[in-house]
């Protein structure tokens, strides 16, 4: 089964213990922000105030939610209908479906009073050494300088034609199969979103640590863990009305979050999850 079957075979058994949830609105970034972290992803709002995000910035998905007619009917939809989506092959439900996705997740988290720990760490705790051979999925132009000051040789795979080649610290390549003689991985969360995961860890054959970090990565790690996957970085969103304010607007919503790590061996399992939530809903209805 794919990660997003696999999740939403998830979501059929929680949905009988969160309840019927629906869309309150889905929150876009205005064009203007696109080059910053602030415009990079949409905040799906559910009724219950739980946000997912996703990723827009993929073959011009921003403006194309901005004249969809799918995402402006968003208002008052079903979650559970809109996460189906995840698995659509049509790029529009995809995006909505992961960020319902993420906001259920966030859900059955909040239910379950389960939260992972803080994080001040953006490299996805693989504490680089100069023996080390990390690979990077995705351009972290940000991280780049906090590996390579490590001493750690560092190579990164990228899908734009346009950033490859070698740099005088690192090297950037199209072929995933440069990541097989890393030990240390570190790889953006839109993998979920293009469906190369599943390619990208069967080329990591050396990694011992597969860290899948950036502000997407909130669904249950579950399917992920099974893969292979040992930590998910995210974020974990404090205020959501304040942070949907900051996203419309383009400004910084970091104040209104913090970033989250959520290794394997601290994770409780969507079994004891989904066991916490159902004791929960049933002890707010004998009360």
């Amino acid at each position: 089964m794919s990660v997003a079957a696999e999740l939403l075979a998830l979501f059929d058994r929680a949905a009988p213990c969160l309840g019927r949830l629906r869309v309150r609105r889905l929150h876009l970034p205005p064009p203007n922000a696109a080059d910053s972290l602030s415009g990079e992803f949409c905040a799906l709002e559910l009724d219950n105030g739980a946000i997912g995000l996703s990723y827009v910035l993929l073959d011009g998905m921003l403006a194309r939610l901005m004249t969809s007619s799918e995402a402006g009917a968003l208002e008052g939809a079903d979650a559970w209908s809109v996460a189906r989506g995840y698995a659509d092959t049509a790029a529009i439900r995809r995006t909505l479906g992961f960020a319902a996705v993420n906001a259920l997740s966030r859900s059955l988290f909040d239910r379950a009073r389960f939260a992972p720990s803080a994080s001040a760490d953006s490299i996805g705790l693989l504490q680089p050494q100069p023996s080390d051979h990390i690979g990077m999925i995705g351009y972290f132009g940000r991280l780049i300088p906090r590996v390579i000051g490590t001493g750690a040789r560092l190579t990164i795979v990228e899908l734009r034609a346009d950033l490859a080649g070698a740099r005088e610290d690192y090297r950037v390549t199209l072929d995933p199969g440069e990541l097989a003689t890393c030990n240390k991985i570190l790889s953006t969360s839109t993998l979920l979103l293009n469906d190369t995961l599943d390619r990208m860890l069967a080329a990591c054959t050396a990694a011992r640590i597969f860290a899948m970090v950036g502000p997407g990565a909130g669904c249950l790690p579950d399917p992920l863990f099974a893969r292979g996957v040992s930590l998910l970085g995210g974020t974990w969103i404090d205020d959501p009305r304040s942070f949907c304010r900051a996203l419309v607007a383009g400004e910084s919503w970091q104040r209104h979050a913090h970033k989250c790590a959520l290794r394997r061996e601290d994770y409780p399992g969507f079994e004891e999850l989904l066991a916490r939530a159902n004791a929960d809903t049933s002890a707010a209805k004998r009360s």
